[in-house]
């Protein structure tokens, strides 16, 4: 079996920024200890609005792009700054199992353009070039998702799929991810990420997210690196944006036949569809 007919494995760092960075830092060594791979590290430019400049830091992003490793925008400031309204799991969903995080859950259309220009002005002052976005928490909400799609991104991630922006497409790609946050996440999330990559081993892709909060508990990095030891015997690691692109290589003679569908699920039916982190 060559490269090209193995299954996908994309590796990513969630919250990428000077207030998480020896975490980060924690992470790219637990994944270095199984293999060196190339990374997809998902960047926030202001965490938690803290303008908090880190030579160290960006210093660091730099040489991993130079090594081949992705740098992604994750939101602006990865705080939801929308009034909650309502009740159900759309308020559950961003006040409890986000705890507030979901940024581009429920803002509107010029609120979330606002934010990407943002994001991307700060992307171009340091001369990165960046192709992927993916929500804070993973949740997209209608306005996001319109605006989302007026951009020269080539890809998004929500927690079931893997969007292909450019040409439409959509394929199941569920995130194996760990609930840090708590005792009891602490303990069932390690057999669910198991589970999920065991259902998930004929797909073409399968998704390792990881979180600074991760790196606090030795049992969940340790996991980690079990999980992704194993996966690694089937799947070959890349970059998210080297799935989109091969995504796209295999999607691109069919577009005639799909010519006016989107590809992409409806705002709405997205946004209720996702889990958060």
């Amino acid at each position: 079996m060559s490269l090209n007919d193995k299954p996908a494995l994309c590796v990513a760092i969630h919250d990428v920024a000077p207030a998480t960075w020896t975490e980060c830092l924690l992470l790219l060594k637990a994944v270095r200890a199984v293999a060196d791979i190339p990374l997809t590290w998902l960047v926030v430019p202001r965490y938690h609005n803290r303008r908090l400049p880190s030579l160290a830091c960006e210093a660091t992003l730099e040489k991993l792009l130079a090594q081949g490793h992705e740098l992604a925008l994750h939101g602006y400031t990865h705080v939801d700054p929308a009034p909650v309204r309502g009740w159900g799991r759309g308020r559950w969903l961003r006040t409890v199992y986000t705890t507030g995080e979901g940024e581009f859950a429920a803002i509107d259309a010029n609120e979330a353009r606002r934010r990407i220009a943002l994001g991307l002005a700060w992307f171009a002052q340091r001369g990165w070039p960046v192709r992927g976005f993916v929500a804070p928490a993973w949740l997209l909400g209608p306005g996001a998702w319109a605006a989302l799609r007026e951009q020269p991104f080539s890809y998004t991630t929500t927690y079931l799929h893997f969007h292909l922006l450019d040409p439409p497409r959509s394929t199941l790609a569920p995130a194996l991810v760990y609930a840090a946050r708590n005792a009891s996440g602490r303990l069932l999330s390690p057999a669910l990420a198991s589970g999920v990559a065991t259902l998930s081993a004929a797909a073409p892709l399968v998704r390792l997210a990881l979180h600074p909060r991760d790196a606090h508990h030795r049992n969940l990095v340790r996991h980690a690196q079990h999980l992704l030891g194993r996966l690694l015997a089937t799947h070959t690691a890349m970059t998210k944006q080297e799935f989109a692109d091969r995504l796209a290589a295999q999607a691109r003679p069919r577009t005639h036949a799909v010519s006016g569908a989107s590809g992409l699920p409806s705002p709405s039916s997205d946004y209720h569809s996702q889990r958060s982190r």
